[in-house]
């Protein structure tokens, strides 16, 4: 989120789901024991993700709806799946939200946040949130188009936006709410053994799936998880579909 009134689109709400490590949360499936293949990196180049958008195959989301875990009035959100076409490989340009947030901090995060009146679209909304939150200039994006939305706990209705971005750009980081940005491989977020999925009880005597990645980047665990991850698995359908 880009301004010191709005609130991060996967924020938790500590007075109706109690506060937990997600990193301790037993894994209850996922991974290799699913049996789904990954997805054929020919099949990620910037020729094929253009294929697949300009013509999308029958598919379904696996994760839509997050338990409400807020009385608040839903709202529209966006973020950018932003795809870094690099020579290695495309990677997904993610964030580490800032320690300070009274929500959501220190997790990671698509560049995202609320619909502004002003916006012109929902891909427009994305598009500004990535440049006040990371600096990520609209002239190295190219969007190929939205996945269905992902409603939060907090009652966010996040479209998340996929693009390709273009190498060459230079990030200037909004320090109030992101302390880094980082890329990790494309192929490795749409391989599935990489996928773990959790269970966790929630304030309505429930549980609360989510799915997490964890990607060793060097020394640093990326522990991707909750409503970022939702979005990615629902990414691989799409293109497994």
């Amino acid at each position: 989120m880009s301004s010191a009134t709005s609130e991060p689109v996967n924020a938790v709400v500590p007075t109706m789901l109690p506060p937990f490590d997600p990193r301790k949360v037993p894994v209850v499936g996922g991974g290799t024991a699913d049996g789904l293949p990954a997805v054929a990196l020919e099949q990620l180049t910037a020729q094929a993700l253009r294929a697949r958008f300009a013509a999308p195959p029958a598919w379904a989301p696996e994760l839509r709806r997050e338990p409400r875990m807020t009385g608040r009035e839903p709202a529209q959100a966006a973020v950018l799946v932003p795809i870094v076409q690099r020579p290695q490989g495309p990677t997904v340009l993610l964030t580490e939200r800032t320690a300070n947030l009274s929500t959501h901090s220190g997790q990671v995060a698509f560049p995202g946040g609320r619909v502004d009146p002003e916006d012109a679209n929902i891909a427009a909304a994305a598009l500004r949130e990535a440049w006040e939150e990371v600096g990520l200039s609209a002239s190295y994006i190219e969007v190929l188009g939205s996945l269905p939305t992902y409603t939060t706990v907090t009652s966010f209705i996040v479209t998340p936006v996929v693009s390709l971005v273009e190498p060459g750009f230079e990030l200037t980081i909004n320090p109030y709410e992101v302390a880094q940005a980082f890329e990790v491989p494309l192929g490795w977020l749409m391989d599935p053994a990489n996928h773990r999925r959790h269970a966790v009880p929630a304030g309505d005597g429930t549980q609360r799936h989510w799915y997490s990645m964890p990607y060793q980047d060097g020394a640093e665990e990326r522990f991707v998880w909750g409503a970022t991850a939702g979005m990615l698995r629902n990414l691989y359908r799409f293109l497994s579909a």
